[in-house]
């Protein structure tokens, strides 16, 4: 990846575009988190249902700040000791934040703070988390190539940032800060 591919995404997010590009498991699908248009044309693209909710991903803790706020210090060492890296958590969204159309008919908001550099790189570029979900549509085996994002997706995505796979087996950990209950193995 270079410079100007970064921009380029950037540039996508920034106008309403959905992008694609590698994480820590599989090829992700990426839009702004604020934009409705954005993320309800990314969920046509997967043909998932908007109640079950999406993943926002971050470069580092101060992208998703308002959302610590709530937690206590335990709950927040517990973030730390996991992040970054491939572990997804159900944070509460007391103020309502994160936009429904993000969070489904959950109360709760799923994120994470990527270890990955490429998607590091990205959120630092965009200046604030995305939606992060697997580029595949739904119920089909997510993409683990560029070629596999092309065979779903074709030319219908704005822009395919490439970069590797962070060569995790499998899609990230979910789990809820509240109780600590495991979401997804």
């Amino acid at each position: 990846m270079n410079h100007w591919q970064l921009k380029e995404a950037v540039r996508c997010l920034n106008s309403g575009g959905v992008i694609a590009y590698p994480t820590e498991a599989v090829w992700g699908l990426g839009c702004d988190p604020y934009n409705q248009a954005a993320v309800q044309r990314l969920l046509a693209l997967k043909r998932r249902p908007e109640h079950k909710g999406l993943i926002l991903v971050a470069a580092d803790e101060s992208q998703i700040e308002p959302l610590l706020s709530p937690l206590n210090e335990e709950q927040r060492q517990c973030l730390r000791d996991t992040w970054p890296g491939p572990n997804t958590w159900l944070l509460p969204d007391p103020k309502q934040m994160i936009p429904s159309w993000v969070k489904g008919c959950h109360s709760p908001v799923a994120v994470r703070v990527s270890a990955h550099p490429l998607v590091q790189a990205l959120c630092r570029e965009y200046g604030g988390p995305i939606v992060s979900t697997s580029a595949n549509r739904s119920a089909a085996e997510p993409a683990r190539s560029k070629l596999k994002v092309s065979t779903y997706f074709g030319s219908s995505l704005d822009f395919v940032l490439p970069g590797e796979l962070g060569g995790l087996g499998r899609p990230t950990v979910i789990r809820n800060i509240q109780d600590m209950q495991t979401i997804r193995a």
